[in-house]
């Protein structure tokens, strides 16, 4: 009889050990994803909000746009993130696909004893012109015409830019090159491109931090980060010829002009547009895939969270400053899921696919 009982029981430890296992083997993935950390703050938000709620577990590492395709590339990360989009040709040769998840705003931030956030002007060139070194003291003729009321010092201006690869670059030197003929001729737009001054700081953290510590200092953000550190943005002249503020009204402004049915790819830039209300540095940041993924449970799994943000997550986005993508355009990016995307030769989207 206790034979037959711890028979039984071995049994009995057995079958809970096997469930255990076929828990374990059923339970959420984890998705890994990199790139870009102009929407660190809302991804991050995204993702502790869903996990609390699904458990899902998703890590999100801010290296920089250009750090962020080239993991997508290798397959080292699940998804990869980028605020520089990719044109159509190179998607196709390395077999991705990309879609916008919000739109933000860059803004030049600086740390002037005595200058308020939104105080101090800039005009296009004269912007251009210290990130160029042909503004080297704050007190220039410049800078004092467009701020007469201001009593700026005789004070070095510090350049601090993105030392790797960044879309937050991408956007930033794109508007420049837009706006300024000398820095079209010897500058360019680009993820990195060959400063002729500053010093290079690590993704918007580091250039926050960095502006916020040194004196004098003129440095370019994503927005959050600038509200995050309490730090001065400038106000800015637009393609129209006003001085205006970043804000999600003005994010909005620029993001209204978007015409996402006729960018192939998502390929859209959104700087310098015009609008009495736009800020003129506002960017899309985007989602980068491969079209053809070896897990259909983790493909889908990241489409649900991707789904859940774009149905869920407007509100928590415009908490953070963040412009959402409207809802005809999710319509169209669903299509692409459904159209472009496989994992194992299986279809992953919609989820009624799902086997």
């Amino acid at each position: 009889m206790r034979q037959a009982k711890t028979a039984v029981v071995g049994l009995t430890l057995v079958a809970a050990m096997l469930t255990c296992i076929a828990g374990a083997a059923i339970a959420a993935p984890t998705i890994n994803g990199a790139g870009a950390t102009f929407p660190e703050p809302i991804y991050a938000l995204w993702m502790n909000k869903y996990y609390e709620l699904t458990g899902v577990k998703i890590n999100y590492q801010g290296i920089g746009s250009s750090g962020g395709i080239r993991q997508i590339e290798a397959g080292t990360v699940d998804f990869g993130g980028s605020d520089a989009p990719m044109r159509a040709a190179a998607l196709v040769e390395s077999g991705l696909i990309q879609f916008p998840m919000v739109v933000g705003g860059v803004v030049p931030i600086v740390n002037i004893e005595g200058i308020a956030p939104g105080e101090l002007r800039l005009s296009p060139q004269a912007l251009a012109d210290m990130f160029a070194g042909e503004i080297v003291y704050w007190d220039n003729d410049a800078i004092r015409e467009l701020n007469p009321e201001l009593e700026l010092p005789h004070q070095a201006v510090t350049v601090v830019h993105r030392a790797e690869g960044s879309g937050t670059t991408w956007i930033f030197t794109n508007y420049l090159d837009k706006v300024s003929p000398m820095w079209h001729e010897k500058f360019g737009t680009g993820k990195t491109v060959a400063w002729p001054v500053g010093v290079g700081a690590k993704g918007n953290p580091g250039v926050a931090a960095y502006v916020q510590r040194v004196a004098g200092s003129i440095g370019y953000v994503e927005y959050a980060y600038a509200v995050q550190n309490k730090l001065p943005h400038v106000s800015l002249r637009n393609a129209a010829g006003e001085f205006v503020q970043p804000t999600i009204e003005s994010f909005q402004a620029a993001a209204a002009n978007a015409d996402w049915a006729s960018a192939k790819g998502y390929y859209m830039v959104l700087t310098d547009q015009p609008g009495e209300e736009t800020w003129p540095i506002v960017g899309a940041t985007f989602i980068l895939l491969h079209k053809k993924m070896e897990n259909p449970r983790t493909a889908r799994a990241m489409l649900k969270f991707f789904d859940w943000c774009y149905d869920h997550g407007s509100e928590m986005a415009v908490e953070k400053d963040y412009v959402p993508i409207p809802g005809n355009v999710v319509e169209m990016i669903q299509e692409s899921w459904e159209k472009e995307l496989r994992a194992n030769g299986q279809q992953i989207w919609p989820l009624a696919a799902e086997k």
